[in-house]
């Protein structure tokens, strides 16, 4: 089966090279997405608005490619301030606390200084 890429209008997928979703089958990767707005490429400074952001536009590459949110079986998240997790954790547990999938949750630094949260996901039918 050929695989289908899917982007998101980010002007970083040409950039660096890569896609905002890849289909495989019954299988999706959702590559690292941060809580940028796409349209405008304007960020939030607040963290939990970061979040809402990157989930949002998970959600919409994953109709895009047919899947859903509920199809999400693996998610990595890098958050860049621990002191933050309690407020990602809010937003996480709202989108994802019926779903729960298999999760990491990483303390790094992020390639911008405005970006404080950034998830990728995999998604199996």
């Amino acid at each position: 089966m050929a695989k289908h890429r899917i982007s998101s209008g980010s002007p970083f997928e040409k950039t660096a090279g890569y896609s905002r979703a890849v289909v495989n089958g019954d299988r999706c990767h959702v590559a690292g997405t941060t809580g940028y707005d796409y349209a405008t490429m304007q960020i939030p400074d607040d963290v939990a608005a970061q979040t809402r952001n990157a989930l949002a536009t998970v959600e919409a590459t994953l109709k895009e490619a047919g899947f859903a949110l509920g199809d999400v079986v693996r998610a990595r998240y890098v958050l860049k301030n621990a002191d933050d997790v309690d407020a990602v954790f809010a937003v996480l547990g709202e989108v994802f606390g019926e779903v729960r999938p298999a999760a990491t949750m990483i303390v790094a630094d992020l390639i911008k200084p405005e970006i404080k949260f950034e998830v990728d996901v995999t998604v199996e039918r």
